[in-house]
């Protein structure tokens, strides 16, 4: 049984596969993928396919953290819709085969950038490739949940209401010190919260251009990853968290646009880019959208607390990338107040 984060009980496995996954025969070869920091993943590799498998990591865990189970279900349930996704094969559910929940994917062959401003590409390509996470980005918020099984995969009720009060606990839970910058955040996300337009659909949680896999030798996407933070929600929150990822700086730290000219390397303005998704969805226009700025900066901060909590406690997944993280929360709840701010 693996004890840690960082290696695989690749005996166990492999004979748990042939047991349980049709067409499964090994040689089978393991590397972990380095990126990420929530749930461990790894390459499977046999002669004949290349499979992917994700798991919990072992050890205490906060409540409702590392879903895969979440995962794995929804990535099956949007096989068969405009969403790209990679092909499900097994959940299991059995803590006894490798010390923790897993599930096994096919590895979707392609290429993701990890930088929006995907300095390899050629102006031409960045903008189709912007364009396509944008269709994406709209189709999913255009899954009919109850036609995929999914209308029961959230909560009914006020989505920020919801997800302001389930981050405020999870930051406590993994709190290491006193940020003022949060604390007045969190009060003024309760206190500036819009009214509930009605909207309800899937959302990712985490929609960002380092979370898909685009074609090789194209702009088309393959596959959208890492569903951990996936509910049915409100779209908007989606949609923020791409322009929130932009308005960080554009280094490979902060993996964002802030900086750079975009007008010269093809890619467009957070408004092109939002008149572009509500086109796609028939809407008007957007207002308060500081607010759902705002909830997405908090958020990634009580998510970045989270990652340097394990960090401390030794179960990370990447420890130093998540020590270095792990700084950042202060300026993430500054943004956040900036936004909602500006309005």
């Amino acid at each position: 049984m693996s004890a840690d984060t960082q290696t695989l009980d690749e005996a166990a496995v492999s004979a748990y596969l042939k047991d349980n996954l049709p067409g499964f025969e090994g040689p089978m070869e393991v590397t972990k993928f380095q990126g990420g920091q929530s749930n461990p993943t790894f390459m499977l590799k046999t002669p004949a396919h290349a499979y992917v498998l994700r798991r919990k990591p072992p050890g205490i865990l906060l409540k409702s953290a590392h879903a895969v189970d979440r995962e794995y279900r929804v990535q099956k349930a949007l096989a068969d819709t405009d969403v790209p996704v990679a092909k499900m094969h097994i959940l299991c559910e059995d803590d006894d085969v490798i010390g923790s929940m897993f599930y096994i994917m096919d590895h979707v062959e392609g290429r993701n950038f990890n930088l929006p401003a995907m300095p390899e590409e050629t102006n031409e390509n960045r903008g189709k490739i912007i364009d396509e996470m944008n269709r994406v980005l709209a189709a999913l918020h255009m899954v009919d949940i109850d036609a995929v099984g999914l209308s029961d995969y959230g909560p009914e009720g006020n989505y920020f209401e919801r997800q302001v009060g389930r981050w405020s606990k999870q930051y406590r839970a993994s709190e290491t010190e006193k940020i003022p910058a949060m604390d007045q955040l969190m009060d003024a996300l309760v206190a500036e919260r819009p009214e509930d337009d009605g909207q309800r659909t899937l959302v990712h949680g985490d929609y960002r251009i380092d979370n898909m896999i685009f074609a090789k030798d194209g702009t088309d996407c393959r596959a959208v990853l890492d569903w951990e933070l996936s509910t049915i929600g409100h779209p908007f929150a989606d949609l923020a968290a791409v322009i929130m990822q932009w308005q960080m700086p554009g280094n490979t730290e902060g993996r964002g646009l802030a900086g750079i000219d975009r007008a010269s390397i093809g890619i467009p303005t957070d408004e092109e880019f939002i008149a572009a998704y509500c086109a796609r969805r028939g809407l008007k226009g957007i207002d308060n959208f500081g607010y759902y700025l705002g909830f997405n900066f908090f958020r990634m901060a009580a998510i970045i607390q989270g990652v340097l909590k394990r960090a401390l406690d030794g179960n990370a997944s990447n420890p130093e990338r998540a020590m270095k993280v792990g700084q950042y929360v202060p300026v993430f709840a500054q943004h956040g107040l900036d936004a909602l701010k500006r309005g």
